[in-house]
């Protein structure tokens, strides 16, 4: 599938504008612009003899809970300290301006950046990195934890978890690892939502990781219209009837504006 043209993209501000339903779905390429590095991201430091998809595991978390402990107070730090681009505020404000329970965003990132953003209906399909919890007992952890910004070296270290204070078990983060299930709540309300769209936003996410992958395909055969940004070709720009291929932070603002 080739890019946008201008005409093209006329075409699918307009199909936005008559849509009685539009999801966000949104990915590691929305945050990418606000500093939050990906996955693709190569590690350094500490972790870059490291698969990512191994530290971002149960298995790789009982191995060397230090290790992967330290990875993700480094990666809540980023997030702590990073703020909305240019299009999670395009996402905001054109929730704002259309009709009550007309716009949704259903995200595959763990930061809070929509919600900081503006936008107030936001389904996270992969957890919270904001939200540590027990990994024995699964009891939240407490607001001291949460609320802190993390202070970790750029190179990474090792960093023994902070332990619950129901159980004493170690905390670990708040997000879906691989081999996990997706929050079965949320999955529901975003597969509600795919099969209920009028047109369905497909923003910086390849669409190769199921099941949240299955949503792009869901929606088009529900009869949504699936724009997809991202200036890489992917899966889901090959299922959109769009493809816009520019990162979020110019694309949203052209399209929404």
């Amino acid at each position: 599938m080739r890019a946008m043209t201008p005409a093209e993209l006329s075409a699918a501000r307009a199909t936005l504008r008559q849509a009685g339903r539009i999801v966000f779905f949104t990915g590691a390429g929305m945050s990418a612009e606000s500093g939050i590095p990906t996955f693709r991201d190569a590690l350094t430091g500490l972790w870059e003899r490291f698969d990512p998809a191994l530290l971002a595991s149960a298995e790789g978390y009982e191995t060397d809970p230090a290790l992967v402990w330290g990875w993700y107070e480094w990666r809540r730090q980023k997030v702590m300290l990073a703020t909305p681009n240019a299009g999670h505020r395009a996402i905001a404000v054109f929730a704002a301006k259309a009709a009550s329970g007309a716009v949704h965003v259903v995200t595959q990132n763990v930061d809070d950046l929509h919600e900081r953003a503006g936008s107030d209906d936001v389904v996270h399909l992969h957890g919270s990195i904001l939200a540590p919890r027990c990994f024995d007992c699964a009891a939240p952890a407490e607001d001291a934890l949460t609320r802190a910004v993390p202070n970790e070296p750029e190179g990474g270290r090792r960093l023994s978890p902070s332990r619950c204070a129901a159980c004493g078990g170690p905390m670990r983060p708040g997000v879906v690892w691989f081999g996990e299930s997706l929050p079965p709540s949320e999955f529901d309300r975003a597969t509600q939502l795919a099969q209920t769209a009028d047109v369905f936003v497909v923003v910086g996410t390849s669409g190769v990781v199921e099941p949240a992958a299955s949503l792009v395909r869901l929606a088009r055969r529900r009869g949504a219209t699936v724009i997809a940004i991202d200036p890489h070709a992917s899966p889901s720009t090959h299922d959109a009837h769009y493809w816009i291929a520019d990162t979020a932070a110019r694309a949203l603002p052209a399209l929404l504006t």
